[in-house]
């Protein structure tokens, strides 16, 4: 009997189909500089037609945690994508870049070219919201790796910014915190969500209001907040940005703050998506837990000087975001 990779477990012309129907989500996605067309053995991007200066480049990879679980539990896979970029593109801007180019990894027991799509789709409709090009990615089938059924994911974001517009800059006590509202939970905290839900027997399946299950409510795709913070870094005035993702608002914006100087947060400055306080309730979690688990409502918080408040919370408003004065730091 001759034995080959399909009996295996790998499917060549599945993976041939999949590059074949995701060609079009990628080359939606072209931009300066980019050329989407799959299927070489390196992406190429031309950063010199972008006209930046002095560039330097930044780069972020990440995944999206056990979100994926509720993804494939519930099997809805066209918004996971999103998530996947933002947790990248998010981590750019923070730094002052403007995202140029993404790349994804994709990884399963056996490939469904259909799940596969819907996710790819999301990816190129992530990459849409921040602006940036999909020019590669990865495809593999690893049989005996993953659960039937399975799949996991990784993104690979790389961005520019001007050597003398590099962010964070220098804070002081009484800058003002800006917050932008979330869209939920984003990407983090999914595996204390999961463990209150299984605790308390609910399903995702389950109500969560007359619109949503508790699944659509958790899988609410991550905010990507790359488009409305260039605006605000234009004006010169934003010091620094913070992405609020694992850790909360207690440990991820002190990354961003001069030694001398703390957040004063008021908690209640803010209307969180009700989707917090259905898990804080369900799992009787405190608030301490809650603050430095879930962004708990606040998905980027931007540091000005007092007196610049105003303008640049009128610039994020113009670009679509829910703004609140959160705090000032001391």
């Amino acid at each position: 009997m001759s034995l080959n990779y399909k009996q295996a477990g790998v499917d060549i012309d599945a993976g041939n189909e999949l590059v074949n129907r995701i060609k079009p989500f990628a080359k939606a996605t072209s931009r300066v500089g980019a050329n989407s067309d799959l299927g070489g053995f390196g992406a190429l991007f031309d950063l010199k037609k972008c006209n930046f200066k002095d560039p330097v480049l930044v780069s972020s990879t990440d995944g999206v945690g056990t979100k994926l679980k509720v993804a494939i539990d519930v099997d809805k896979h066209d918004t996971i994508g999103i998530d996947l970029v933002a947790m990248s593109v998010n981590d750019l801007v923070v730094q002052g870049a403007e995202p140029l180019f993404f790349l994804d990894y994709f990884a399963c027991s056996k490939l469904d070219v259909e799940v596969a799509s819907q996710v790819v789709k999301g990816i190129a409709d992530g990459c849409k919201l921040a602006g940036c090009a999909l020019i590669g990615g990865e495809t593999a089938e690893m049989p005996g790796m993953y659960k039937a059924g399975d799949y996991d994911l990784a993104g690979f974001a790389v961005g520019a910014v001007e050597r003398d517009q590099i962010l964070p800059r220098p804070t002081n006590a009484g800058d003002i915190l800006i917050g932008l509202k979330s869209s939920g939970v984003h990407s983090n905290g999914y595996s204390l969500a999961r463990f209150i839900l299984e605790k308390n027997s609910v399903n995702f399946s389950d109500k969560f209001s007359a619109e949503k299950t508790v699944g659509e409510a958790l899988l609410t795709p991550t905010k990507i907040y790359v488009k409305s913070c260039l605006e605000a870094i234009k004006t010169g005035k934003v010091k620094a940005l913070s992405h609020i993702t694992g850790g909360g608002l207690t440990e991820n914006l002190p990354r961003v703050l001069s030694k001398n100087v703390t957040p004063n947060i008021d908690y209640k400055s803010w209307i969180r998506p009700e989707i917090f306080d259905y898990l804080q309730k369900l799992g009787n979690v405190t608030d301490e837990e809650m603050h430095r688990t879930f962004n708990c409502g606040i998905g980027m918080v931007l540091v000005v000087a007092k007196g610049d408040e105003n303008e640049v919370k009128a610039i994020l408003e113009k670009a679509g975001e829910e703004v609140f004065v959160i705090g000032e730091l001391v």
